[in-house]
């Protein structure tokens, strides 16, 4: 081979070897970009691996699939029902529906930003409760929720709230013996307590929330709808504030 055909060839593997290294090395700037982004989606609210909950039965079942996520401005109506659980004025300009999971760390965070709104606007806002358990990242939110119901059946919606506060105070030690504690101090019947967790009396009501919520287009915890507006993870009291303002001035 003549020395110019070999330097054609080799000018033309330094060519080709050039352009593949560009290629990959845009194509892993690409993927890293897009890692971030997704990565950064997720620091507010818990999201499940997959579709999958839990029914009465606890035989494990295919949700429906969701609808899509509502866009900016397209309001959702989230049906409140007698058995759902208030705090403040049912009748509030204002209604913040909000699907939560107790074991939910995001939850956790968002539920004293809640309870200053209550603070701050008193009858303006009405917040409803609703629940939403992710099975497969947190094994206690359904048993929590289930327990909360219970509690509810003595001691009504104040002492839901309370239970709930302790239980988002004390989210690392779910489980029956938080639960006992908690209903001793609010003061419920044990016994009767007990029972209704024992027979999962309200496995229904827990699951026909979480059904509700996935048909709504909630995707993660904590999710909330103000006045039909979906909000999504456990925003600070301030855009709270900035969302409420805007809807009461309307």
């Amino acid at each position: 081979m003549s020395e110019d055909n070999k330097q054609n060839v080799f000018s033309s593997l330094n060519y080709k070897t050039s352009f593949f290294l560009g290629l990959a090395a845009s194509i892993l700037v690409i993927c890293t970009i897009g890692f971030f982004i997704l990565l950064a989606g997720g620091f507010n609210s818990d999201q499940p691996a997959s579709k999958k909950t839990t029914n009465s039965n606890a035989n494990d079942v295919t949700a429906p699939a969701p609808l899509p996520s509502p866009s900016a401005g397209v309001k959702v109506n989230v049906q409140v029902l007698e058995n759902d659980h208030f705090r403040g004025n049912r009748n509030a300009p204002v209604q913040i529906v909000e699907f939560s999971d107790v074991q939910c760390p995001y939850c956790s965070r968002f539920q004293p930003t809640a309870n200053q709104i209550m603070e701050e606007y008193g009858d303006q806002v009405a917040w409803v409760y609703k629940h939403f358990p992710l099975d497969q990242l947190h094994p206690q939110a359904r048993p929590g929720a289930e327990a909360s119901e219970c509690i509810a059946e003595q001691a009504g919606d104040e002492g839901f709230f309370t239970f709930l506060d302790g239980l988002f105070a004390d989210q690392l030690n779910l489980g029956a013996e938080l639960y006992q504690k908690l209903a001793g101090e609010i003061g419920v019947n044990l016994d009767k307590f007990n029972d209704c967790v024992a027979t999962g009396k309200y496995q229904s009501k827990v699951e026909a929330d979480y059904q509700q919520g996935v048909k709504a287009g909630v995707t993660g915890t904590p999710g909330s709808f103000i006045n039909g507006n979906l909000v999504k993870g456990a925003v600070p009291f301030e855009s709270l504030k900035q969302i409420i303002d805007s809807e009461l001035s309307q």
